[in-house]
């Protein structure tokens, strides 16, 4: 079967282009793409993102980058899919999706569609959530889970005129099945499709999901799955607190493949918590290091702080090359932790950031605000971790604002409140309380930078000098060039 997949486009708003339109490699979807030519499959992509990355368009209040919807479908129907898989990458882009699955249904009548759901992102969302608005809009089916595991099995009944009951994960009109299996043996898997993927694209942009430093890049994904019930993350359900891991001799093979085939010696993990196993950590550095290879990996989505058990740990993930990790306290105060469901061991986080600054590990700590029971005193809390770990030598922090995310436990608390579901973004500016938690996030922020200031100027003034320079060491760094970016491209819009 010829199989097309389908990156959307990707979404930003043009009033918070600074929190919006994150740009994120599908690897997810290289995956399924490696997965299906490796079944014999013809396959093709077509990514609506990468194929005009700085091409915009209004959707509603947000601003839609990439080909237009007629562009995608006269390509589909000049590849004469058999099948076409929809990746559900983002929350935000759920509406350009939705918008490019309604053209593609109307013009490939015949043609299945089905949606992939991206079950290795906190940004993304559980699909049986919503199944409604994707069966309204033309899906034949969702598939959620790990893609790998069961498009196949679609495919190859799609093929033979089989119906797809029965499949665990795959969900039809009127009947949801949410994925309970997952892949155990994750080195089975062949390496992702990048060469399907318009990479020059990306690389060309000059900013990412994790700070680039170099000219080229690739995601990397190391295990799947985390074993923590955060109650404000989808990964909970999307994963089934199921944490599972290649083996590291999989992992640096797949490094040495793409620096000598791609030429990439800078890799993003974008796994949900790669440092789950202290040893296979050491053994992935260990590895880099034996094999002789000049390669730079930053840990960009976070990991559990504690899971780094020792400071030799970090000193051997230095010494082979990583460059950046960041870790999410979320919160100051113990008592939401415990509402939340993810503990945070302060003392040790400010150690590690301290020398992770000395071995030259760039570090970023994530915080939310927002949580449906958060107190003033909680954010307060929040606020005086920022000024510790700005004091013992954080990079750089990141602050977002809750918004209830399709399969996370706190969904149902902000029921009906949303506009829309491309409105969950990490400025819910619809919230009640929008106005209180973005000035206390601006107060973080400032307490942070203030410190900083004092307390280690000259990295302040280092990342100026990164920021002139493009080549981003931190987040920090980074974002307000993507932001400018950004407001460059909304202003080219018609009024």
């Amino acid at each position: 079967m010829r199989i097309a997949f389908v990156n959307p486009a990707m979404v930003f708003d043009p009033r918070d282009p600074f929190t919006t339109g994150v740009v994120y490699l599908p690897i997810g979807l290289a995956y399924g793409a490696s997965a299906a030519r490796a079944a014999a499959h013809d396959v093709d992509v077509i990514d609506v993102f990468g194929l005009a990355p700085r091409d915009v368009s209004r959707l509603g209040g947000l601003v839609r980058v990439g080909i237009a919807d007629a562009a995608l479908v006269e390509s589909l129907q000049h590849c004469g899919a058999g099948l076409v898989v929809f990746y559900a990458n983002q929350l935000i882009n759920h509406d350009a999706l939705v918008g490019s699955l309604r053209r593609a249904r109307a013009a490939l009548p015949g043609v299945p569609i089905v949606v992939a759901e991206n079950s290795q992102a906190v940004t993304a969302y559980q699909l049986t959530k919503v199944a409604t608005e994707f069966f309204d809009a033309g899906a034949d089916a969702l598939i959620g889970g790990e893609m790998e595991l069961r498009l196949l099995d679609v495919a190859d009944r799609l093929e033979a005129g089989a119906a797809l009951d029965g499949i665990d994960g795959v969900s039809t009109p009127g009947r949801l099945v949410p994925a309970s299996a997952s892949i155990e043996d994750l080195d089975l898997l062949p390496v992702p499709a990048w060469d399907l993927l318009p990479l020059e694209s990306y690389w060309s942009l000059k900013y990412a999901h994790g700070p680039m430093t170099s000219d080229r890049y690739l995601p990397l994904l190391t295990s799947r799955g985390c074993p923590f019930p955060c109650r404000f993350c989808v990964v909970p359900a999307t994963n089934n607190r199921r944490w599972r891991a290649r083996g590291a001799q999989d992992v640096v093979d797949e490094i040495a493949l793409f620096a000598d085939v791609l030429g990439v010696a800078e890799y993003h993990v974008e796994d949900l918590n790669p440092t789950i196993n202290d040893a296979r950590i050491r053994d992935i550095a260990s590895l880099i290091i034996d094999r002789g290879l000049q390669v730079s990996w930053k840990i960009v989505a976070g990991t559990k702080l504690e899971s780094m058990k020792t400071l030799d740990t970090v000193r051997l993930m230095a010494q082979s090359g990583c460059s950046y990790v960041s870790i999410s306290p979320e919160s100051g105060s113990a008592d939401l932790l415990k509402r939340i469901g993810k503990p945070f061991d302060v003392g040790y986080a400010r150690e590690f950031v301290a020398y992770c600054a000395r071995v030259g590990i760039r570090t970023q700590a994530c915080f939310v605000l927002g949580f449906p029971e958060e107190t003033e005193q909680d954010r307060r809390l929040s606020r005086r971790l920022v000024r510790s770990l700005a004091w013992a030598g954080v990079s750089e922090i990141a602050v977002f604002v809750i918004a209830p995310v399709p399969g996370s436990a706190i969904y149902d608390d902000f029921a009906g409140q949303a506009p829309s579901l491309s409105s969950l973004s990490f400025s819910p500016a619809w919230r009640q309380d929008y106005r209180a938690l973005s000035r206390m996030r601006l107060r973080m922020y400032a307490t942070f930078l203030a410190v900083k200031t004092v307390r280690h100027p000259l990295r302040v003034a280092r990342q100026a000098g990164n920021f002139a320079r493009r080549r981003f060491e931190t987040k920090m760094e980074m974002v307000p060039f993507r932001a400018m970016a950004y407001r460059r491209m909304a202003r080219s819009l018609p009024k």
